[in-house]
């Protein structure tokens, strides 16, 4: 079904752009990311569709094709509700505008947005309410109040003066000796309606809720890091979806230890070769792959994406790890189940050579290799056998819920590979949780 939809979007949005009224999001050194707030339509639940570009100083030579190009257009679909995006299809274009080629993205993988992110801001600009007939009947409702608060002091006006020259009047009968004349009163004006444009009053309830914004509010500038000002300890400040971070009661990480040992019911993998793209989202190395999934006592999630963490996050009987990969997969009803191989230093690791192979040049730009595939199972470890709790996910905003997969057996990479890493991140893991309590369950 959607599939269909996409389809029918795509027809319907990409003749637009001959006319697109771009509006530009974020401008860098070299290239300038905009959108066209006229080709985005609603899909199924609460899913907009939408034409964004990047748009370059100077052409740029296509691999692919050998030609030169000046744009790459993207048709994009945007879950305003799980704040989710999947590129549906990518268009390079020249610098007359005409095409260079097009592909259309094959089982396109949903992507969480992280806040403060660039995606944040297109999402922002996609999902936000739009309704002209909306806006036009309050302008209009505005334009009469402004109406009659102008009639309302005009009136105002003439019964003043209306009212002075009978004072005037009276003077001069009363100098002329003309016994005054009794004129009926004067009706006072009613007072102007501006008042009915000002804002209502706050009701108690949101003044009871400003301390709270008052905190969030002085911090908004500050964004999720893992030290400083924006580190994990100062996470539930950030801002008030991020409260789960200090409140929650089924965090993540943990250390694994005294769980209880039980017949678990086997993790059914059915991770697939597929095309990828990864990205270095600031916060860590993250790739998207399509057309995988696991079952889990019979119900299906899919792999939304998979990232890395140095040292690894969870720790098991107390013992830490080089590096941990988390395989994140939703369920069509939202659950998450996370994944998690853990990393030990040894022998250098293929699946994880070809992802450094292809690592981002830059910050939040994808990597999307048009002629390498990559298998995510290659990264499992031989013994399947797991454990298992309800934590969070380990960075803002913390969802609770979420259902962790941690697989007992390490895999190895070389320290040279571990060393690419810590380049580009020294420390991105959260310090452990407390337990409270948690059941925690292994594979015997």
């Amino acid at each position: 079904m959607r599939q269909h939809l996409a389809a029918a979007l795509m027809a319907a949005v990409l003749p637009i752009c001959a006319q697109a009224a771009w509006v530009a999001i974020s401008a860098d050194a070299g290239k300038r990311i905009e959108i066209d707030p006229a080709s985005v339509q609603k899909e199924e639940g609460n899913r907009q569709v939408a034409l964004g570009r990047v748009l370059f100083d100077k052409e740029l030579t296509d691999p692919r094709s050998a030609g030169s190009y000046k744009s790459i257009e993207t048709l994009t679909r945007y879950d305003c509700t799980l704040r989710t995006y999947a590129t549906l299809k990518r268009t390079w274009r020249k610098a007359d505008d005409e095409i260079l080629r097009a592909e259309e993205v094959k089982n396109a993988a949903e992507m969480p947005v992280r806040s403060g992110s660039l995606d944040d801001k297109l999402l922002r600009e996609v999902c936000r309410p739009r309704s002209p007939v909306a806006a036009q009947s309050a302008a209009s409702k505005l334009a009469e109040k402004a109406n009659e608060a102008a009639l309302d002091l005009r009136r105002a006006n003439d019964a003043m003066i209306q009212q002075q020259v009978q004072k005037e009047f009276q003077k001069n009968l009363k100098q002329a000796g003309v016994a005054p004349v009794r004129t009926p009163a004067v009706a006072a004006p009613a007072a102007p309606k501006i008042a009915a444009a000002q804002p209502a009053p706050r009701p108690a309830a949101a003044k009871a809720s400003a301390p709270t914004s008052a905190a969030a509010r002085s911090h908004a500038h500050i964004h999720w890091a893992y030290e400083g000002e924006g580190g994990p300890e100062h996470w539930g400040k950030l801002k008030p979806e991020y409260a789960a971070c200090a409140s929650g009661k089924r965090q993540s990480p943990i250390d694994i230890r005294d769980g209880i040992r039980v017949d678990l019911p086997t993790i059914e993998f059915a991770w697939r070769p597929s095309h990828f793209r990864i990205v270095d989202n600031g916060h860590t190395v993250q790739v998207a792959v399509g057309g995988s999934s696991l079952v889990l006592l019979g119900k299906t999630y899919e792999l939304v994406q998979f990232h890395f963490h140095r040292p690894a996050e969870e720790r098991v009987n107390g013992k830490g790890f080089e590096m941990v990969a988390h395989f994140v997969h939703k369920a069509e009803d939202g659950r998450l189940a996370v994944v998690a191989v853990l990393i030990e230093r040894g022998d250098e690791n293929p699946f994880i050579q070809t992802l450094w192979n292809h690592l981002p040049l830059e910050t939040n730009e994808e990597v999307a290799p048009p002629n390498v595939a990559i298998d995510p199972a290659k990264l499992l470890p031989a013994d399947r056998s797991y454990y298992t709790y309800m934590g969070s996910l380990t960075t803002p905003p913390c969802t609770e819920n979420v259902q962790w997969l941690v697989l007992k057996q390490p895999v190895q990479a070389s320290a040279e590979q571990i060393a690419i890493f810590s380049r580009l991140y020294r420390n991105n893991a959260r310090p452990l949780q407390p337990g409270f309590g948690r059941l925690i369950k292994e594979s015997r």
